[in-house]
């Protein structure tokens, strides 16, 4: 019951969520929608992870993989972190352009409204399970 609930709200927070970023991934600035996905700080499974804007993130499909799968971090204070072992390895231009370019940099496309910035608690939970996974 719980999953079908969730799935429910799936397109209005994927909606709301596309629109607060410009339709933009957060990460790259990437604009085409069909490229973007609505990912959750903290996962809709989890007991703080409500589909709300300040739960989500605007990001392109590779940056949601790297964030889903502890690649790519998100610290409190919005700046991108690349795990260490990807920053060392030597592959094609999608690590090095995608990935290791944005170590480091704030996010190029944050929320404009203070309502729809993500929660920074969120971040922090979601950012120590990144620093765990390296």
């Amino acid at each position: 019951m719980a999953e079908a609930k969730q799935r429910l709200h799936q397109p209005v927070f994927r909606a709301t969520v596309i629109r607060a970023y410009g339709m933009r991934c957060a990460v790259c600035a990437l604009g085409h929608g069909e490229l973007l996905d609505a990912a959750h700080i903290v996962p809709d499974s989890h007991e703080a992870g409500i589909a709300s804007v300040r739960n989500g993130l605007a990001l392109c499909k590779i940056h949601h993989a790297a964030f889903d799968t502890h690649i790519l971090g998100i610290t409190p204070d919005l700046v991108v972190e690349i795990r260490q072992d990807l920053l060392a390895e030597i592959d094609g231009s999608m690590l090095q352009h995608g990935l290791k370019e944005r170590h480091g940099e704030m996010l190029m496309v944050p929320p404009g409204l203070r309502n729809e910035q993500p929660d920074r608690k969120l971040l922090e939970m979601t950012y120590q399970r990144f620093l765990s996974a390296g």
